[in-house]
């Protein structure tokens, strides 16, 4: 999983804690997370090792709550709306919110040696 790759999937999972929060008022559980990444992974062909992915599943936990007070929609179905969900669940990247998250968790992974 090269670097974009990384990001990406943890832009996704990053936005699943946002809409788990809208939903239900608490973050997702590990479980819930990997499970999620799962999802993503097979939406989009990629493929990692457990390590990886489990790096990218703490760093969801960690980014989400740094991130909750940004100008994101705070109900389900606007969060809903960051999704372009005709083939898969793919982010829409067109939206300024989801392109400024990604440019986000890049940096974080680059400040933390990639995930």
């Amino acid at each position: 999983m090269d670097e974009e790759t990384r990001a990406e999937l943890l832009t996704f999972l990053v936005v699943g804690e946002l809409v788990a929060m809208a939903r239900s008022g608490h973050w997702l559980r590990t479980d819930h997370l990997i499970e999620s990444s799962w999802i993503w992974m097979s939406s989009n062909g990629a493929r990692c090792d457990w390590l990886t992915r489990a790096k990218l599943v703490a760093a969801a936990g960690e980014l989400a709550p740094q991130v909750y007070d940004w100008p994101f929609p705070k109900d389900e179905s606007a969060l809903m709306q960051l999704f372009n969900l005709q083939s898969g669940w793919f982010l829409d990247y067109r939206t300024e919110i989801v392109r400024r998250l990604h440019a986000f968790c890049s940096q974080y992974l680059e400040q933390h040696g990639g995930g």
